[in-house]
């Protein structure tokens, strides 16, 4: 099916009064979005129009995929996770290094005091510093943008997973290990909210309902501020989602690795889903892109994925061969970034 620019073309077998309603909208789509490719050929819009309409319109606000230039620079490590920082960099975590890369390609690395950490799950505060968690140490660490760093313990055992901030100005963290999830202010002082035994929390994000929204074992659940928990299960029980991130379209996205699908729930806890292509991909993380869609990695079919908010994926590959992608997040600069594990590199799309 080929795409054609916004237009009010093929109306002339619709009345004249819904013509001009679809005008309407397309010119609010355009003034708010810019011209725009549409999913549904502009000489068949009048047509579809009787039946679905409003799919029509709204596929106008999204654009489509086009072809995508990656560009990829040396970490010097193995990069894992990564994320945009307050100082226009991007910060990356692998190895036992936290790692600095400018839009410009250029690499800085800073070592973290306790030995083979296990650092990852990286984002940044509200307080101007970088937050990550330390898997094997079992604490939670933050870097200044000057990388000064300081690590903060839990029990043994806890196993962090990942950490983002918080709408209240605190950082959370999830405990794959201990089935818990963490809460730790920017001074250092950390609270604890049990979820369930098995319950292996792993990815977390902030939601546009002020919770906070995260992966775990068998399905997705959302935490309050005030440590309230609600599960909304995925089957089959065997189900691990992974990484999860807030939509532009005011749903939570996530990853599902095993059913090798991005799901999709809604605050209210509806849960849509959507089967990747290409088959045992590897799904590991996700992120909102500056386009109005949704972005993420294939680790195993070393692959960038593309999935528009109606669910239309688009597959991109890495140039480095088994390169490993992981964290993609966006960037300062408008692109996307990600970490390839296995090549030692730092992508750009």
């Amino acid at each position: 099916m080929t795409s054609s620019m916004c237009s009010t073309q093929g109306f002339a077998l619709v009345d004249l009064s819904v013509r001009r309603a679809i005008r309407e909208v397309v010119a609010t789509v355009r003034a708010v979005h810019g011209p725009r490719r549409c999913s549904i050929p502009a000489t068949t819009i009048g047509v579809k129009l009787f039946g679905v309409s409003v799919l029509a319109i709204v596929a106008c606000a999204t654009r489509l995929p086009a072809a995508v230039t990656i560009t990829e620079y040396p970490a010097g490590f193995a990069p894992g996770d990564i994320a945009a920082g307050p100082d226009g960099n991007l910060w990356f975590t692998g190895a036992n290094n936290v790692g600095r890369i400018s839009t410009a390609g250029a690499v800085t690395d800073y070592s973290i005091p306790t030995p083979n950490s296990g650092p990852g799950g990286v984002t940044a505060g509200p307080d101007g510093n970088l937050w990550f968690r330390e898997f094997n140490a079992d604490k939670i660490g933050k870097i200044t943008t000057s990388g000064v760093v300081t690590e903060y313990p839990l029990a043994n055992n806890s196993g962090p997973g990942s950490v983002t901030a918080g709408r209240d100005g605190n950082l959370w963290f999830t405990e794959f290990g201990a089935g818990k999830v963490g809460k730790i202010t920017t001074g250092g002082v950390i609270t604890e909210y049990p979820v369930h035994v098995g319950s292996s929390p792993s990815g977390i994000t902030g939601g546009p309902d002020g919770n906070l929204w995260f992966t775990e074992q068998g399905g997705i659940a959302k935490i309050t501020t005030n440590g309230s928990v609600t599960e909304y299960p995925i089957p089959p029980a065997s189900n691990e989602p992974t990484s999860i991130t807030a939509g532009p379209d005011g749903n939570l996205w996530f990853t599902e690795d095993t059913a090798n699908k991005i799901g999709k729930v809604t605050t209210s806890g509806a849960v849509t889903e959507y089967a990747v292509p290409t088959a045992t991909s590897g799904l590991t993380d996700i992120t909102a892109g500056p386009d109005g869609n949704l972005w993420f990695t294939e680790n195993v079919a070393n692959k960038i994925g593309l999935i528009t908010i109606g669910g239309a994926i688009t597959e991109y590959p890495v140039p480095a061969t088994n390169s490993r992608p992981d964290g993609i997040v966006l960037g300062p600069d408008g692109n996307l970034w990600f970490a390839e594990t296995n090549s030692g590199q730092i992508g750009k799309v």
